[in-house]
C-alpha cells in the first residue's frame, strides 16, 4: 500500500474511535415483579350544619294604661275623704292604691312575655380524609438484577426500559 492509502485508512480508523467510545442507547423490557400504589391521605375539612329549634324567652310586655287609669280613679276617691292636709294624704294614698289595683287588673296573669320557638343554625368543621394515588412503586427484573422505581402509571406485566451502554473509564 502506498503512503497516501495508509494515511487515509489510518484517518478513518482513528476518526471512528470516538464514535465507538460514545454511549449506545436502546430500548428493552424488564419483567415486573411487584407494583405497589403510593397512596397519601389528604384532609379536606368541610362544614356540617344543621338547624336546631330552641325556646326563647320573650321580654315581659306589661301594659301601663291600667295603672294610669287606676291612679286617677284612686286620687279622685281619696280626695273625697277628709279635709285639709288629711285630704292631701288621702288623695296620694288613693292614687297609689288605684295605680296598683289598675296594673293588676290589666296585667292579670301576665308575668312575662312567654316563650317562642326560634330556629338556630349550628355549624362545625369536620375532618374529611381522602386517599389519593401519588404513583406506583414498581419492582422489576432486568437480566438477573432487581430494580425499583417510582412511576406515574402501573406498567402491567413488563416495563419498557431505556438502556444505555458505554465503556468503563479507567
Amino acid at each position: 500500500m502506498n503512503l497516501q492509502a495508509k494515511l487515509i485508512v489510518s484517518a478513518l480508523c482513528f476518526g471512528s474511535l470516538p464514535l465507538l467510545a460514545q454511549a449506545a442507547d436502546f430500548e428493552d423490557y424488564g419483567r415486573v415483579i411487584r407494583v405497589s400504589p403510593q397512596v397519601e391521605q389528604v384532609n379536606r375539612p368541610r362544614q356540617e350544619c344543621h338547624t336546631e329549634y330552641v325556646q326563647v324567652q320573650q321580654p315581659q310586655q306589661r301594659g301601663m294604661g291600667g295603672s294610669v287609669v287606676g291612679g286617677i280613679a284612686g286620687a279622685l276617691l281619696g280626695s273625697q275623704v277628709g279635709g285639709g292636709s288629711g285630704r292631701t294624704a288621702a288623695t296620694a294614698a288613693g292614687a297609689i292604691a288605684g295605680a296598683i289595683t289598675g296594673d293588676r287588673m290589666e296585667n292579670n296573669g301576665n308575668n312575662g312575655g312567654g316563650t317562642q320557638e326560634q330556629a338556630v343554625k349550628q355549624c362545625r368543621t369536620v375532618d374529611h380524609w381522602e386517599s389519593r394515588n401519588n404513583g406506583y412503586e414498581v419492582s422489576y427484573d432486568y437480566k438477573g438484577h432487581k430494580y425499583t422505581s417510582v412511576m406515574s402509571y402501573d406498567p402491567g406485566q413488563r416495563v419498557k426500559l431505556r438502556v444505555s451502554v458505554e465503556p468503563a473509564q479507567q
